[in-house]
């Protein structure tokens, strides 16, 4: 969702900037990279351990250090090029389509505040506080499979949209197909396991798929 759906990645990156640099040190997009579709303590932990902050700063206090700036943040999120125009067109179509999100459910809510009307077109919503393992682990793609009744009959049914190389990874490990959209900063060398890399949801052919066209 975050990066991909709703363009959040930049509210993690300005609040991670700023309490890295009250320690003296740089948040990097190398850092980022490695912190993208984590399960929040997960990637905070990664923040900690990365920058050697073990002795001045636990995970723990990097959540709770962030979460007022944040919980300001999220609900201005806008939508991503192509999100409003992909669920619609699912939707019209009657493609079962789910989300799965690292996100808990109370940032979920946040996030989501202003985009209620497309949220609620999703089969099912599965959060982070959901699972017990994030990715690049498949539990949370796997979760969400089998909400649907029935669920698919192969993983390999399952198209998956990520723009986080855990993400990626967790797909893949799933057994899905996995169409990537990163950021532009991301570096490309970590574009590796998706079955397609695209520049924008906009860029996405469902025909490509099996999926009915796009009519608009």
């Amino acid at each position: 969702m975050d990066g991909l759906l709703l363009d959040t990645e930049n509210a993690y990156t300005v609040v991670q900037q700023q309490i890295a640099a009250r320690h003296g040190k740089e948040f990097t997009w190398t850092l980022k990279s490695k912190m993208m579709g984590q399960k929040a303590i997960e990637a905070a932990q990664i923040f900690v351990t990365e920058l050697q902050l073990e002795d001045v700063l636990t995970p723990e206090d990097l959540l709770i250090q962030r979460e007022a700036a944040l919980d300001e943040m999220f609900p201005n999120s806008k939508l991503l090029p192509g999100v409003e125009q992909l669920l619609c067109h699912l939707k019209a179509h009657n493609i079962p389509f789910s989300l799965a999100t690292s996100s808990h459910r109370r940032h979920f809510e946040l996030k989501t505040i202003n985009h209620t009307d497309l949220f609620i077109l999703f089969d099912h919503i599965t959060t982070g506080d959901a699972i017990s393992k994030g990715k690049p682990a498949p539990d949370i793609f796997l979760r969400a499979a089998e909400k649907w009744s029935p669920p698919p009959l192969e993983e390999k049914n399952i198209l998956v949209f990520e723009d986080a190389p855990s993400g990626v990874a967790a797909a893949k490990a799933a057994g899905m197909l996995c169409v990537m959209v990163p950021d532009p900063n991301l570096d490309s060398a970590l574009h590796q396991g998706a079955d397609e890399v695209l520049e924008s949801l906009l860029h996405f052919n469902p025909e490509k798929y099996g999926l009915p066209p796009f009519s608009f």
